[in-house]
């Protein structure tokens, strides 16, 4: 992590779908403004196959992320901007986060558990991945002007 940027840390249960989409998201639209990171209570093995690929239909590649545990960023990380993406990460998140200073609850569908055919799997994953997408175009503009308020990157 940069010691000059200021940091978001997207929570999920697994870090295996909705919080690697907003991490790409997030990277995509924010990354020079600030260190992205995401994290799991239970990480699973890999990022789920289905959200990489709706994520490359759209021109954004997540296939270098991958899992990690929250254990590697709580109360290791000064975490500027906390965002949980799933009500089972919002109850099992401490309420207070060390070193967190803004605390963000965005609950989405976990698109993991639909169930039917390939495609209508997979257009459970395209219907949250543009969730995410909306919400966080929606959001940076508030908390970028914020940074560039209170003296942060340009």
């Amino acid at each position: 992590m940069s010691e000059r940027k200021k940091s978001i840390l997207v929570l999920c249960t697994g870090n295996s779908c909705r919080s690697q989409m907003a991490e790409g998201f997030l990277r995509e639209y924010a990354g020079d403004s600030f260190d992205i990171c995401s994290a799991g209570f239970e990480p699973k093995d890999e990022i789920h196959p289905y959200a990489k690929q709706v994520m490359r239909e759209i021109g954004c590649d997540i296939s270098s992320q991958y899992p990690k545990g929250t254990n590697e960023y709580l109360g290791r990380l000064a975490v500027t901007h906390l965002i949980i993406v799933c009500a089972n990460a919002e109850e099992k998140c401490p309420r207070i986060f060390l070193g967190a200073l803004n605390r963000w609850y965005w609950p989405f569908d976990d698109p993991a558990a639909a169930t039917g055919t390939a495609e209508e799997r997979l257009v459970k994953f395209r219907q949250v991945r543009d969730q995410i997408r909306q919400k966080i175009r929606e959001w940076i503009p508030t908390v970028t002007s914020q940074t560039h308020d209170q003296g942060g990157p340009a």
